[in-house]
């Protein structure tokens, strides 16, 4: 068992700051997409209050909605977050009518969800016809154009009798880091390329959790003994069945279904597993149906299903090296937090001394993820999960609960009826501080969250009469 940190009298307090506290040097976020691009705002003013460099760590496990198809035609690893982080970033200055929303705008416009009409107006973004290219400047206009054009060639390239691009719903970003990666043979060089087209500020850096030109999958299994194969899967699966069949399939309905998608060239390999080559472009956020046990681990897979150990991007690595604030995320634990944590050598970075603070936000409500509804995760649920996920990286066995504090320091939550329960007196005896804000309407108050991340930083104010509306320790 590792020792205890040093602790004030007042168990579940914030650990004071030092008079003298040393320098804050990088700060790392561990996220996905959608959830985390709410708090960007939040991180970047934390940055700068630090003086620090900026972390988004992404997974790029990814195999829904349009990175689904470009996975399919063209394999590589699933891109949807990276982009969303990227647009996200664009610094704004409130014009809708300037170069930068356009821009976003751009990337983030999707094509209609009927194939015909989408591959229309694909044609018209192409070709420069499209409204959307109206505020961009001609070099700008003719960079971009010169890498969806390259995609767009390429996609005519792979046509086959039994294999055609479907442009339904597709992100005209996802298209154009699929092109600049195909030119460059770097996914690394793809993310810098869009990032100065998107003029993210240099000290933000976005990084894929595995720097690969390959498709990385993930399986989990439930504490019912099932298991569920693919991200998209366990997170949200296509409509209209939210819940996809986890019994064991037989070998004579094995052989049928790989013979079958064997039939299609596409970018998989032969003998892949048909449920990581069914199209996932539609899939619902909104109305998903429990699983009907807890998620108990997740682990990389191989196109055949074998379990299989990755190594972190070294870039990861290196950033992590630098930080002494770690923060995990609120989104999805399963599919935006652990498949980033578990790959080797990054348990053993967030373990370092030198990172001092490593912040878990709390979700404000419990998931398909973190359910069933009969069963939630509370609190100490998820830093088990992180904790046990970052034990796996290190190839130790599952840590106890007195050494969970070396892997998350703090827990940032909000209590509502949907919110995960959290147990004070649990995260006291695990080392653990917990933060509780006042949120509204069951959501984080940004200010609130700024601050509280401030001050366990050491750069806010402590907590004071006119903040009892906001924070409790």
């Amino acid at each position: 068992m590792e020792n205890h940190p040093p602790r004030n009298t007042w168990p579940g307090s914030l650990r004071l700051p030092s008079p003298n506290p040393p320098k804050c040097r990088q700060i790392t976020i561990f996220g996905g997409g959608t959830a985390t691009n709410h708090l960007v705002d939040v991180f970047t003013n934390l940055a700068q209050a630090n003086n620090s460099v900026l972390n988004y760590i992404i997974p790029i496990s990814d195999n829904g909605g349009s990175s689904s198809e470009l996975i399919r035609v063209f394999g590589g690893p699933g891109i949807g977050d990276l982009r969303s982080r990227l647009v996200r970033l664009i610094p704004d200055n409130g014009d809708p009518h300037s170069e930068a929303s356009s821009i976003k705008e751009l990337f983030n416009h999707r094509l209609p969800p009927d194939p015909k009409s989408a591959r229309l107006e694909w044609l018209e973004i192409v070709e420069s016809l499209h409204p959307l290219w109206r505020q961009i400047s001609t070099p700008k206009k003719e960079l971009i154009r010169s890498f969806l054009n390259l995609v767009n060639q390429e996609i005519v390239k792979r046509m086959r009798p039994s294999s055609r691009f479907d442009f339904s719903s597709a992100s005209i970003g996802n298209l154009f880091l699929t092109g600049a990666r195909l030119f460059s043979g770097s996914l690394e060089s793809a993310i810098y390329l869009l990032s100065s087209v998107c003029s993210v500020p240099e000290t933000i850096t976005v990084l894929p959790a595995i720097n690969t030109n390959f498709s990385h999958h993930i399986s989990v299994s439930l504490t019912d003994g099932s298991h569920i194969t693919g991200q998209n899967n366990i997170s949200h699966p296509p409509a209209p069945s939210s819940l996809p069949d986890m019994a064991p399939p037989s070998p004579t309905r094995i052989r049928r279904e790989t013979e079958e998608s064997d039939n299609v060239e596409d970018a998989n390999l032969p003998g892949s597993l048909p449920s990581l080559r069914k199209p996932a472009i539609k899939f619902s956020k909104l109305e998903e149906e429990d699983l009907p046990s807890r998620i108990e681990r997740l682990w990389y897979i191989n196109p055949y299903g074998q379990e299989m150990s990755c190594p972190a991007n070294p870039r990861v690595l290196e950033a992590l090296s630098k930080s002494s604030t770690v923060i995990y995320s609120i989104g999805s634990l399963f599919t935006s937090i652990i498949p980033s944590i578990i790959l080797r050598g990054v348990g053993q970075a967030i373990a370092s001394p030198g990172i001092r603070n490593k912040i878990l936000i709390l979700n404000s409500s419990i998931d398909r993820e973190t359910g069933p509804a009969s069963d939630p995760f509370t609190a100490i649920d998820f830093i088990a999960a992180i904790a046990d996920a970052c034990a796996e990286s290190r190839g130790l066995s599952k840590p106890k609960l007195e050494d969970y504090w070396v892997y998350v320091s703090h827990v940032i939550y909000i209590e509502s009826k949907e919110a995960p329960k959290v147990d004070r007196e649990i995260l006291s005896k695990a080392g653990i501080e917990g933060i509780r804000l006042y949120g509204q309407s069951g959501k984080y108050d940004d200010k609130a969250l700024e601050q509280a991340l401030k001050m366990v930083l050491g750069k806010g104010e402590q907590v004071g009469l006119s903040r009892r509306n906001t924070l409790q320790r």
